[in-house]
């Protein structure tokens, strides 16, 4: 617990922020989360499955751009402590 501390301590300073890559990965994942949830509300409304899968497949690519550019605005934020 102690080295992971002082490891990740280590690499935010180093870095400042996330770097692209994770916040790729980041953005990734939680478009997996994101889309899964759309699909699943696009079913219970609309009652079917084709018309849900659809839609979850339209609004992936546009939140997974958008996801990413809000995340890159976040990391450019200083906030004071």
């Amino acid at each position: 617990m102690f080295f992971d501390t002082a490891i990740k301590g280590r690499i935010e300073k180093e870095h400042k922020g996330d770097s692209n890559l994770k916040s790729v990965l980041k953005t990734i994942s939680w478009r997996i989360v994101g889309t899964l949830d759309t699909i699943m509300i696009s079913y219970f409304v609309t009652g079917e499955v084709s018309m849900a899968i659809s839609i979850g497949s339209v609004e992936v690519f546009s939140k997974l751009i958008l996801y990413y550019f809000h995340e890159r605005a976040w990391t450019s934020i200083k906030l004071k402590k």
